[in-house]
């Protein structure tokens, strides 16, 4: 009885893992598919805990040990465990996204490098001649601590942010998915893509990989600050 508020099955992804690696040939828009159906249904089980009074830490057991007669335990059981589940899962293709991601940009750097127009210059500089491709910022760096995450990535303040991550000005809702991209990517790589300031009437392009970490000596897992635009 003193484990009756825990899961009732196990906490493990909710699908099995595809053998011979095909889970990882989804294309980008069959993983936002999914990333958006596990958003979906993680909003709801959050109503269905919400409509009993409690959430994932709230004691089902009375003080003596009995369960409370005031909810439905089995149902409150049940639904903290599909969420476990569903969160491990949303872990899951956040990290394929990201390595989708990670690939494709890889690529097209090869691509550029390797093209006969190619011109040496710093790394991570995009060439002009593909400025009409990229996405419209959607954020800016307002400020960057020393010695922070952020700071070893490149960024400075005065970047727009174009992509960060599977984020864009499309989805970002207001910065929450960022937010949302930064933690469920902790000691991970995070690609993201910005726009700095060069001279007078002039924007550089740059590709940096950023890496969330605590511990840093500062607050947060970032160390900048960065406000919609």
């Amino acid at each position: 009885m003193n484990n009756l508020h825990a899961p009732t099955v196990p906490s493990g992804p909710t699908s099995t893992p595809t053998t011979n690696g095909t889970s990882g040939h989804l294309s980008f828009a069959e993983l936002q598919q999914k990333k958006d159906n596990v958003e979906a249904e993680l909003k709801a089980l959050g109503g269905v805990l919400d409509s009993h009074g409690v959430d994932m830490d709230t004691p089902l057991l009375t003080r003596d040990g009995f369960p409370r007669s005031d909810i439905d335990v089995a149902q409150i059981r049940t639904t903290r465990a599909r969420i476990i589940r569903l969160k491990n899962d949303y872990k899951e293709i956040m990290a394929k996204v990201e390595k989708f991601l990670h690939e494709h940009f890889a690529n097209a750097g090869e691509a550029t490098e390797n093209a006969p127009t190619a011109t040496a210059g710093a790394s991570g500089i995009l060439p002009d001649s593909e400025t009409q491709s990229l996405d419209p910022p959607f954020a800016k760096v307002n400020s960057v601590a020393a010695s922070s995450p952020a700071e070893a990535a490149g960024l400075k303040a005065g970047d727009e942010i174009r992509n960060f991550g599977y984020v864009n000005r499309g989805n970002h809702d207001g910065l929450k998915k960022v937010a949302e991209c930064v933690q469920g990517n902790e000691g991970s790589n995070i690609f993201i893509r910005v726009s700095r300031p060069s001279g007078v009437a002039s924007r550089e392009e740059l590709r940096l990989t950023l890496t969330p970490r605590r511990n840093w000596g500062g607050r947060g897992l970032l160390g900048c600050h960065i406000t919609p635009l």
